[in-house]
């Protein structure tokens, strides 16, 4: 079963690959090249598009995609990474790059501080608190990163704000936008959700313990993504006038992050402190923080030095950290 999926999504690349030129090609010329009979192709065709691939099927002359599409391409990733760098694996589809991740340290795969897994569509993408993450094909960058923390799960704190400020850095120096992040995983720009980051931890909590560190970065989102979505979204692409390259972008998002993640080991979050604080979505506005059926409303004052939301009511100042809870600006989705 396992070597018959291989085959499909190897073939399934084959065809993404030819179509990615935007132009026609007839189911005929399509099973000449990978040697199998036009009722397949149709059929992989129809599985592309359920990983929301915009294929148009034009009867009498083939099918084509909507618009031409970036691949994303190992050897040219590899060109961009910084030396040094651990390698960055490909995957054409996955449930979620997160979870293979988590699945090859499950079964005792040794992987390298850095290492990271980048798919063109997930089937099953997570967010936070269980949240499903809309993740079609060859539009945004599914990324997750293995790291390793010698001090247990509990010198994780405050890591989900550094990689947000390294998402931030990137996106400021390569393209000068003005990103801001929101306590305590989300990536904003324009007032509306760019990414999302969702750590997964697996050790104890005085111990070694694995990370793998996910990013949802939306990129170039296909025009049904609203009917996805239930809250206010942008991409990169409508914030730029030249086409994203893709593969320059995860390597780039790969040395950040682990240049960061160095740090932060020596350091913990007081050294981050400052510049989450300068790009803080809410910053001295009215906040709403829920935790279950909790509800706290009061001035958001950023972060303290160990990445704890700080909140002022009735004259007081409180540090709420993550797990269940949920901020939401009282004039922001």
């Amino acid at each position: 079963m396992t070597r018959i999926l291989a085959q499909s999504l190897a073939l399934q690349r084959q065809l993404i690959m030819q179509l990615s030129d935007g132009k026609t090609y007839s189911g005929e010329l399509l099973a000449d090249q990978t040697g199998i009979s036009r009722a397949a192709i149709a059929r992989h065709i129809t599985q592309l598009k359920s990983y929301g691939v915009d294929i148009y099927s034009i009867k009498g002359k083939g099918y084509r995609l909507s618009s031409p599409l970036q691949l994303l391409d190992a050897s040219k990733i590899r060109r961009y990474q910084a030396c040094g760098m651990a390698e960055i694996l490909l995957q054409h589809v996955t449930d979620s790059t997160n979870s293979q991740l988590m699945r090859w340290l499950q079964d005792g795969q040794q992987l390298v501080k850095g290492a990271a897994l980048v798919a063109e569509a997930q089937t099953a993408g997570r967010g936070r608190r269980g949240n499903s993450w809309f993740s079609p094909f060859g539009a945004n960058l599914y990324f997750s990163v293995y790291w390793q923390l010698d001090q247990g799960i509990q010198a994780a704190m405050g890591l989900s704000l550094v990689i947000g400020i390294a998402v931030a850095e990137v996106l400021e120096q390569q393209f000068g936008l003005p990103v801001r992040l929101k306590w305590p995983n989300d990536v904003y720009l324009a007032n509306k959700k760019l990414a999302g980051i969702l750590i997964e931890l697996a050790g104890q909590s005085h111990a070694q313990c694995d990370l793998i560190i996910g990013l949802g970065l939306n990129l170039n989102m296909p025009p049904n993504a609203d009917n996805q979505i239930t809250q206010a979204w942008t991409d990169l692409q409508q914030h730029l006038s030249a086409p994203i390259d893709r593969n320059q972008l995860i390597a780039l998002l790969q040395t950040k992050i682990v240049t960061h993640l160095k740090t932060f080991e020596l350091t913990g979050f007081k050294t981050f402190c400052a510049g989450f604080n300068q790009r803080d979505q809410f910053m001295g506005q009215t906040v709403c923080l829920s935790s279950g059926d909790k509800r706290f409303l009061g001035q958001c004052l950023g972060v303290d030095s160990q990445g704890g939301l700080l909140l002022e009511h009735d004259g007081s100042v409180q540090s709420y950290f993550g797990g269940e809870l949920s901020l939401r600006g009282t004039s922001h989705g």
